[in-house]
C-alpha cells in the first residue's frame, strides 16, 4: 500500500474532468473513460501513449508515492491532511498551459509560481514523518536515470529527487514520446482539449490524497481536502524551515 499527496481538485472541477478524459480513467471511481479522438492517431495508439499517467491518475505531484512508516496508520495520515488543509490558505496561480517537459507532454505553469513551489515544498516537509525509507530496489531503480549528487541526496533524504529547488510543477499527459510526429499530434490535440482551463488564473484550494493498493495497481483518489486556513504556503514554509533549523542547530 502506498500513498501520495497530489495537486488535484474535486471530481466536478473542469480541470480534473478534462484531465481524466484525456488519460482515459477516472481515479475517483476507477471507471474507464473514452479518450478524445485525435486526427492522425488511432485510439489504440493514443491509449498506448498514455499508460503511465493513466495508472497514476491525473494529478500534479507534491509528495511522491510513499509507504507508511512503522507506527503510522492511514487514519493518522488522513488526520494530518485534515490539519494541513485547516492551516493553509487557498492561493492563486496565473495560468497553466500544455508544454513539452523533456520528452513528455504536461500541463505546466506559464511562469514561475512562488506560492505553488512553496506549497509543494511544504507538502514534502509536512508529510515526511509518515514516509517509510525507500527500499534498496527503489533506490536502484531511481539511480538508473543517472541522478546528480544533489538529486541523489534529495532522494535518499526525502524519498524523491525532484523537490525544493529541483521541483518543476507538472500534470503529466503522456508517456515518454520518442516519435516527433506523434508528439506534435498529441500536443496540438491537448492544447485544444484543455483550452477551457489554460491561459487563465486559477485558485488552488484543494489537495488530494491518492492511494495505490499494491505496487503496479492504479492510483485512486482517497480524499480531496479543501484548503481553508489563514496561512499562505510561503509563510508556512518559512515557519517549518525555521523550526527545522532550530532542531538541527
Amino acid at each position: 500500500m502506498r500513498y501520495a499527496i497530489y495537486f488535484a481538485a474535486d471530481a466536478g472541477d473542469p480541470l480534473m474532468q478534462l484531465g481524466n478524459h484525456w488519460l482515459g480513467r477516472d481515479p475517483f471511481t476507477g471507471n474507464t473513460l473514452r479518450q478524445p479522438a485525435i486526427d492522425g492517431l488511432d485510439a489504440g495508439r493514443f491509449e498506448a501513449l498514455t499508460t503511465d499517467p493513466r495508472r497514476y491518475g491525473f494529478h500534479g505531484t507534491l509528495k511522491a508515492p510513499f509507504s507508511l512508516k512503522n507506527g503510522k496508520s492511514e487514519a493518522d495520515l488522513v488526520a494530518a491532511c485534515q490539519a494541513f488543509a485547516a492551516d493553509i490558505a487557498p492561493f492563486e496561480i496565473k495560468s497553466l498551459s500544455v508544454n513539452p517537459l523533456g520528452r513528455f507532454l504536461a500541463l505546466t505553469p506559464d511562469q514561475p509560481e512562488a506560492a505553488l513551489s512553496a506549497f509543494a515544498a511544504l507538502c514534502v516537509r509536512r508529510f515526511e514523518p509518515f514516509r517509510a525509507p525507500l527500499s534498496e530496489a527503489d533506490l536502484e531503480r531511481r539511480r538508473k536515470s543517472g541522478l546528480s549528487p544533489k538529486l541523489d541526496s534529495y532522494m535518499t533524504s526525502w524519498g524523491y529527487p525532484y523537490i525544493f529547488d529541483e521541483f518543476r510543477f507538472h500534470m503529466t499527459l503522456s508517456n515518454k514520446l520518442e516519435n516527433d510526429t506523434e508528439a506534435g499530434l498529441l500536443a496540438s490535440a491537448a492544447k485544444t482539449h484543455f483550452s477551457e482551463v489554460t491561459g487563465q488564473p486559477r485558485t488552488c484550494a484543494q489537495v488530494g490524497l491518492y492511494t495505490e493498493q499494491e505496487r503496479g495497481a492504479p492510483f485512486q483518489v482517497h480524499s480531496i481536502f479543501q484548503l481553508h486556513g489563514d496561512t499562505s504556503p510561503e509563510n508556512a514554509l518559512t515557519e517549518i524551515e525555521g523550526q527545522t533549523r532550530k532542531e538541527t542547530a
